[in-house]
């Protein structure tokens, strides 16, 4: 350390502190990176790499950048799950003794970003905390500190529980102690966690003290307390805007563990990992960004109180009975600001003026909500009516202190109105004043001597001035003016009265910008007093327009409000896979009926491959999700139950992060569904059992099945390729078999995608490998096997069939799988079909999706019928 000069020792006695963050240096206007920071920053912004003497014999690595575009390189590196510690001269250089004073300001993490476009305005950004308990249960706390929410709860031993809430909430950072679990950490971090921080204070600071009044057990105090030393000490600063913590159980919603929650694709699709295709890109017709954070809340967890589920949908019912109502709420709601985030940003010190004039707008809408909500004969729209405050001092004290239109920076002046304060108006007042009489001076000058070009300039360096050029120069009297500076050109002198002027004027401009900032600074220590308020009011438009948006969806799209069932009873008229729906047409889209009582518990669906098997299962779940977040249901009819649970095992997928096979991803979603479900869930099995040997597979299959029937009783959509498993519903009197049905049609295979009684008859597995456009060849021989193996005894390995070794030029006639007549002679193809032919020879089958192939093989059908 000595070896290295003051300023080098400086910035690694700070760098100390922060081993696990790039350190931004301050230094002018760089902030510099050195050592390994500067090596690593250089590679991952790619920006140059450069060095410099340090006192040391070798030179030191260093890279910076620019102070005023920090923030996007710093977003770079949080986007990649890196932390920043800004670390800011503290000390003026002027006052300096020896190296200028350094410190921290702010540790910037993927879990506390407070603005920029790491910031989706849509999406909250959690942080998270987990303390482990001797009883081995685990304290689990989260926050998202740019809008001050934060909760808490106590979860099983099972770590699945954390990893599943971890999944709901997207956390992006965790907060634990030092000593926590390595193995654990390594679950977390394989979950998408961008990053793991450490605290072991886990002790109740007066800081905080009065946030946990809601909270009165020990251990939900010392999980959030961990959670909170974490900020206050990363932070830095003020965070007034933090909000009572709540606590909760997870009980108390729906569980939807984190692979049926993806395979549903609730809030992203499973190929693109986007909203677009997803149960919430479909509901989404909020108009407010805390609407859209809410709206993903809600999917993410269904209620399971009937009483508050119907509340939601009374709302929703009133609202889609007064139309135009509703539709200028949308209007009225398009015009509120992120009310959230916005008290986040007053607590912290970065909200600008132009923020303010927003936060203004957006109270100046909601008399307008009230009013629209109190036109409507509904007593608990009335009651939300009555919980919306306007806040009307903030919105007359903004009215009154900040200009319509004010400048983003907070040093540039000319954000506060005339009239506001007496001494502002003063320095004003002397600064125009002081400018026109300058004006007047350039005038009265001109006459004085007859020299038209003369001029009044200014410069930081001189001042104010008169400035002569030197063909003017013999129209001066001698004594006239002072002299100043000489130019090429011209003269430029000064005046007593002018250098007074010139005092006035700069001192009441740079008093002027000194006020307009503690001006501002007041009104914002005013506006955070009303910060309560402010986020009370945020959570109800929230819930208002979360709920227009059911409204307005469900009116769109035809849905019907759902009725609930004690006796567990599922009966759907016409129901609808909403999002498939949404991208088909909705004329082309075929709905079907499920009913499932006290003697239909298990349905076991057989079908062809591309048919519609999953795409029913998965309405009968996204249904169930939509009743029970309180939205109306894509049905003509619906009743069912209220579910405390949803499990599904549907699409293959390899866990190549755990190093976890197809088959053994598929064993243990079922395990988790048959160890944890009740009567009172809902069960999707899609072809369990395929990843294995076919006896293997259908053994398995057949016992899950039995499982479920005799020890569960949960409502299970169980589909499967064995048709051998159709026999069970012999031996399981509440097994029913339906299948989804298709029709040969010129020897093709013609998906109908509707649902009915009775097991299929074939799986038509050679027709849609037809559809993919195999080769002819390869199609006939397989029909060839196909007959050999229907011949032989299905009860036996079947006898070895015969291997093609090559291309036979002359074979025995054999029936074909659908009695075909002999291929005819081919005929030349018309234009309109060389280009179908063509369409199809560009298409990449393995890159389509099931539900794209059919949309595909649709429109070529179009274009030869037409």
């Amino acid at each position: 350390m000595a070896a290295y000069t003051p300023m080098i020792q400086q910035y690694l006695t700070v760098k100390a502190e922060y081993q696990d963050a790039f350190l931004f240096f301050r230094l002018g206007d760089f902030y510099e990176m050195f050592f390994e920071d500067a090596i690593k920053a250089s590679q991952e912004l790619e920006i140059t790499l450069t060095s410099r003497e340090g006192g040391s014999d070798e030179r030191i690595p260093m890279c910076g950048v620019p102070h005023h575009a920090a923030h996007n390189y710093i977003e770079q590196l949080i986007s990649k799950g890196y932390k920043v510690a800004i670390c800011e001269q503290t000390e003026d250089p002027k006052h300096a003794k020896g190296v200028v004073r350094r410190e921290v300001v702010q540790l910037i993490t993927p879990g506390t970003v407070m603005e920029g476009k790491g910031l989706s305005e849509k999406e909250n950004n959690y942080i998270a905390a987990v303390s482990s308990f001797e009883d081995g249960t685990f304290g689990f706390a989260y926050n998202d500190i740019s809008t001050g929410e934060s909760r808490v709860t106590i979860l099983s031993a099972n770590f699945d529980e954390v990893l599943n809430e971890l999944a709901v909430l997207s956390a992006k950072e965790v907060v634990v102690a030092s000593n926590f679990d390595e193995a654990l950490q390594k679950k977390m971090r394989d979950r998408d966690v961008l990053a793991i921080s450490f605290e072991d204070n886990s002790s109740i600071d007066l800081n905080f003290q009065h946030l946990l009044e809601a909270v009165n057990q020990e251990k939900l105090k010392q999980a959030v307390a961990r959670l909170f030393n974490y900020l206050y000490r990363s932070q830095k600063r003020s965070l007034d805007h933090l909000q009572p913590v709540t606590t909760y159980q997870i009980h108390q919603y729906m569980k939807i563990d984190y692979y049926s929650k993806r395979n549903l694709e609730l809030t992203e699709t499973i190929r693109s990992k986007g909203k677009k295709g997803s149960l919430l890109w479909l509901l989404d017709e909020t108009m407010t960004a805390m609407g859209g954070r809410m709206l993903k809340h809600w999917i993410d967890r269904p209620l399971i109180s009937q009483n508050e589920i119907e509340y939601r949908q009374t709302i929703v019912d009133v609202l889609m009975n007064h139309y135009f109502e509703r539709q200028e709420l949308r209007e009225k709601l398009k015009e509120v600001y992120d009310l959230e985030r916005l008290a986040g940003r007053v607590a912290f010190g970065n909200v600008n003026a132009r923020d303010l004039v927003q936060l203004k707008r957006s109270l100046m809408q909601t008399p307008f909500l009230k009013q629209i909500l109190q036109g409507m004969p509904n007593e608990q729209v009335n009651k939300i009516a009555d919980l919306l405050d306007p806040c009307e001092e903030i919105t007359d004290l903004l009215e009154q202190a900040i200009v319509e239109n004010p400048p983003l920076s907070l040093k540039e002046g000319n954000m506060i109105r005339d009239g506001y304060n007496k001494q502002l108006d003063q320095y004003r007042d002397a600064s125009r004043n002081g400018k026109t009489w300058i004006a007047q001076l350039e005038r009265d000058e001109r006459e004085k001597t007859g020299i038209k070009s003369l001029k009044v300039g200014y410069n930081r360096v001189f001042g104010y001035y008169i400035e002569v050029t030197r063909a003017n120069l013999h129209l001066l009297k001698e004594g006239q003016y002072e002299r100043k500076q000489t130019l090429t050109n011209a003269e430029r002198y000064i005046t007593p009265d002018l250098k007074e002027k010139e005092a006035l004027i700069l001192q009441a401009e740079e008093k002027c910008g000194e006020l307009e900032y503690e001006l501002f600074t007041e009104i914002r220590e005013m506006i955070k007093e009303q910060i309560p308020r402010l986020q009370s009011l945020a959570k109800t438009v929230s819930e208002l327009d979360v709920l227009q948006c059911f409204a307005q969806t469900s009116e769109e799209r035809r849905y019907v409000k759902p009725q609930f069932s004690a006796e567990r009873l599922i009966m759907i008229k016409d129901g609808r896979h909403p999002v498939v729906e949404k991208v088909l047409n909705a004329q082309e889209y075929v709905p079907n009926d499920c009913l499932m009582d006290a003697d239909r518990e298990v349905l076991l669906i057989t079908g062809p491959n591309m048919s519609g098997k999953s795409t029913y299962m998965r309405q009968i779940a996204l249904t169930a999700i939509l009743a029970q977040i309180g939205c109306y249901v894509p049905a003509s009819e619906a009743v069912l139950p209220i579910f405390d649970q949803v499990f599904t095992r549907i699409g293959a997928a390899d866990d190549l992060i755990s190093g976890q096979s197809t088959f053994m991803v598929e064993m243990l979603e079922a395990n988790n569904a048959i160890a944890n479900a009740t009567k009172n869930s809902l069960i999707l099995f899609d072809e369990i059992g395929r990843g294995t040997s076919t006896y293997d597979g259908m053994a398995l299959a057949q016992a899950i099945i039995e499982y479920i029937h005799t020890r569960i009783g949960a409502k299970t959509l169980f589909s499967t390729h064995y048709h051998e498993l159709t026999v069970l519903d012999k031996e399981l009197m509440k097994l029913k078999n339906i299948h989804v049905s298709a029709i040969e049609h010129n020897g093709k295979v013609v998906f109908l995608h509707k649902i009915k009684e009775g097991p299929a008859d074939k799986s038509y597995g050679i027709h849609v490998a037809q559809l993919a456009n195999l080769p002819k060849e390869l199609i006939n021989r397989a029909n060839d096997i196909l007959i050999a193996l229907e011949q032989s005894d299905i009860q036996t390995v079947p006898a070895k069939i015969e291997v093609v070794k090559e291309p036979q030029v002359e074979k025995p006639a054999q029936l074909s799988f659908f009695d075909e007549p002999k291929e005819p002679k081919k005929q030349e193809l018309s234009s309109k079909e060389k280009r179908v032919v063509e369409k199809m020879k560009e298409l990449d089958i393995l890159d389509l999706t099931p539900l794209q192939a059919i949309n595909m093989l649709y429109e070529l059908q179009k274009k030869l019928k037409h």
